[in-house]
């Protein structure tokens, strides 16, 4: 069947899911909308969980990027698993305990602040703004190349999906959307995988495949082949080379960690569950469920990269394959015949490389195409890849949103208005989020996943260590929250903006190609780490020179942190 025609069928198939669920799980109150009632079970949570954080990033830009960065790109995966384990053991039961709605509001009670609950406000809106903007562009690409529309009707499309079900149902109607993306997700990823793992290498189970011999019969392992393929051909090597430093190395996943502990849109998850035990439980399927796409993606990198380089590299261009001049089209893959001999070198030097650009995000969704699978496959990768960007797209604009109507309005403006009005503001603040959402979706910076991992240093720097006091130190009083707050993301940003033409590091980078200016060689997108550490410092500099914490306040964190 014409691959148009299924991937049409395929999207608006799992489109009719998510908006059918919408209408079922309508929130009827603020705690619906909110955290869902409060009565989600463990495994849903977990599975919801894992949707919501396999964002576009996960999904299409990162095995894109581990395909082209190797070793180097394991920070993605180190960084972004490793800190739903510190989420799981230093702050999802506790806040559970607590029982707040929203972030803000914890940090409200627990300095006993709304100037420190406004600061957070704006903290979480900078951190998710900047993390949606990875989503849109997803949805974009998929559309622009599969559904053969331009980038700016598929964003359209994806935005009035995304209003319907997360402005009816809330966080209701977004965690059983959730569950039925993580489903659709989850299946488009591991099928193809398993399709290309067997054509390499005869073995049906990626994980394995990576690091198994080729079907070939040369006896050659998979990354030996990878290795000798780019490394010949004027590339880093493929499993050794670190990028850019070590210290850069540490930094980043460290970054990648404590931001991920300190998203709002994921911290939000547990409070839809009963009581503590259930939230730890929660951060264990999640983990779980992660972990499947997670130990899949590095195959599906490297498959990738070796497909790419034996199918592209010395073709002619009149026997280039059909995919090549479909995603060219798209304009996220460009080529030019410099030396005028109708073949096409892809090398790693910049005079004589003539693929003049491949945007990292399209190679899982080309892929399929790539290895020549059939288009009921592409089309399932499709539908994965507009899941995984549907599916965080709204889990973060609901933490915009309830920011809006719950922290600043009801917590801070207008603290008399009824159940009834705060749900209603609730929706205005979510479509307001959206409009917001689409704006930077028609003018996105950089690729996905650079995006969204300057996300996570801006969360890092901000939220997580005034959570991690707020729970652990007795000593911290609003002041030293504040203050470490506005230093962690005021430094933050200020090394990102100055250093905004050298964000992101082209493929072929390693360690000659840090900026001088760097501090201690620390790219812009890694140093939420140094910011966090900065609001460390500042946070208790000033708690030691200011007011004592009220005796309320001591018995809170008290009470909380009992088992």
């Amino acid at each position: 069947m014409d691959l148009q025609i299924l991937t049409f069928a395929f999207v608006g198939i799992t489109f009719a899911v998510y908006i059918s669920i919408a209408f079922w799980a309508k929130a009827s109150s603020t705690k619906e909308f909110y955290v869902a009632g409060g009565v989600v079970h463990p495994v849903a949570n977990g599975m919801a969980t894992a949707a919501d954080w396999m964002s576009a990033a996960s999904f299409i830009s990162m095995a894109g990027l581990i395909a082209f960065l190797g070793y180097g790109g394991s920070v993605f995966l180190m960084g972004w698993t490793g800190g739903y384990v510190l989420l799981a053991m230093l702050l999802a039961p506790y806040l559970r305990k607590h029982g707040s709605y929203t972030v803000p509001e914890f940090i409200n009670d627990r300095y006993y602040s709304k100037a420190a609950r406004v600061v957070a406000v704006i903290c979480l809106i900078i951190a998710s703004v900047t993390y949606v903007i990875g989503q849109m562009k997803g949805i974009g690409v998929a559309f622009s190349r599969f559904l053969e529309v331009s980038y700016e009707i598929g964003l359209i499309v994806g935005i009035g999906i995304v209003l319907i079900y997360a402005v009816l149902g809330g966080m209701k109607g977004i965690t059983y959307t959730q569950i039925a993306q993580y489903v659709i997700m989850i299946i488009a990823y591991t099928i193809p995988a398993i399709f290309i793992s067997l054509q390499l290498t005869g073995n049906p189970i990626p994980q394995l495949g990576l690091g198994s011999t080729l079907a070939d019969g040369s006896g050659t392992y998979l990354l030996d082949k990878l290795d000798q393929i780019v490394v010949g051909l004027g590339f880093a090597e493929y499993t050794t080379t670190p990028r850019l430093s070590m210290t850069n190395t540490f930094v980043y996943t460290l970054s990648l960690m404590i931001g991920t502990a300190g998203l709002p849109h994921v911290i939000m998850r547990f409070f839809t569950v009963k009581n503590v035990q259930s939230a730890r439980q929660s951060a264990g399927w999640a983990l779980l469920f992660i972990a499947i796409l997670y130990t899949t993606a590095p195959a599906v990198a490297a498959m990738a990269r070796l497909n790419l380089m034996q199918t592209v590299h010395n073709t002619e261009i009149k026997q280039l394959p059909e995919w090549v001049e479909n995603w060219k089209t798209t304009g996220l893959l460009e080529y030019e015949d410099k030396n005028g001999d109708g073949r096409i070198q892809y090398t790693g030097n910049k005079k004589t490389n003539e693929m003049t650009k491949v945007d990292r995000d399209i190679m899982v969704l080309a892929n399929p195409e790539i290895a020549q699978l059939p288009n009921w496959v592409i089309a399932l990768v499709v539908a994965g890849g507009l899941a995984a960007a549907l599916s965080t797209a709204a889990g973060l604009l609901l933490a915009i949103a309830s920011s809006i109507s719950h922290d600043l309005l009801k917590g801070v403006w207008r603290p008399h208005i009824n159940e009834k009005e705060e749900l209603m503001w609730s929706r205005l603040s979510m479509v307001g989020a959206i409009a917001l959402a689409g704006y930077f979706g028609f003018n996105p910076p950089g690729f996905a996943a650079g995006t969204v991992a300057l996300a996570f240093g801006l969360a890092a720097s901000s939220i997580f260590p005034a959570l991690m006091m707020g729970i652990f130190s007795r000593k911290m009083n609003k002041e030293g929250a504040i203050a470490g707050m506005i230093a962690g993301i005021g430094i933050t940003l200020l090394y990102v903006f100055q250093h905004k033409g050298i964000m992101f590091i082209p493929e072929t980078s390693f360690l000659g190609d840090m900026s001088p200016n760097w501090f201690l060689g620390i790219e812009p997108n890694a140093f939420g780490a140094i910011g966090a550490v900065v609001n460390f410092v500042v946070a208790y500099i000033v708690a030691s020179n200011t007011a004592a914490v009220s005796t309320d306040v001591d018995a809170m964190v008290t009470n909380m942190r009992k088992p």
